[in-house]
């Protein structure tokens, strides 16, 4: 018998990632959370605004999701290419946004680094051209 995953429960590593980007994309930090181990490690790079590292699910919707929804107007991340080894999880994408404070948007590339085990992200690391980021941001 052939069964079907569905994407919703799925725990292949490209599905999880997915599906922390799309509901990011809605604002579900609720369903964003989700995707999150209990004990996560998410960096966000040197230079960036949001620069460190964040732990537990609430924490990094604190410390990131939240914070860039109060900075910027229109914040999505555009995944474009999924490229997944074992638990590994690297997406080439691109961010856009306009600042608030600026009212100046971005068009930026970025590339994220998963890690997710039994279904969850348990790390993040972001790459991103932080100068053309800081060049929409209020000197």
């Amino acid at each position: 018998m052939n069964e079907t995953i569905d994407f919703d429960t799925s725990i292949a590593p490209a599905d999880v990632v997915r599906r922390q980007y799309l509901a990011s994309a809605r604002g579900d930090l609720e369903a964003l959370r989700a995707t999150l181990a209990d004990d996560v490690e998410w960096t966000e790079m040197a230079g960036f605004p949001l620069a460190g590292t964040y732990r537990t699910p609430r924490g990094v919707t604190a410390a990131v999701m939240e914070r860039l929804g109060r900075e910027w107007d229109d914040w999505i991340v555009h995944d474009d290419t999924y490229v997944v080894d074992g638990e590994n999880v690297v997406v080439l994408a691109r961010y856009t946004a306009t600042n608030k404070a600026t009212g100046r948007g971005m068009d930026v590339r970025v590339a994220h680094h998963f890690v997710v085990r039994g279904g969850r992200i348990v790390r993040f690391e972001q790459f991103v051209d932080t100068a053309k980021v800081r060049e929409a941001m209020p000197a």
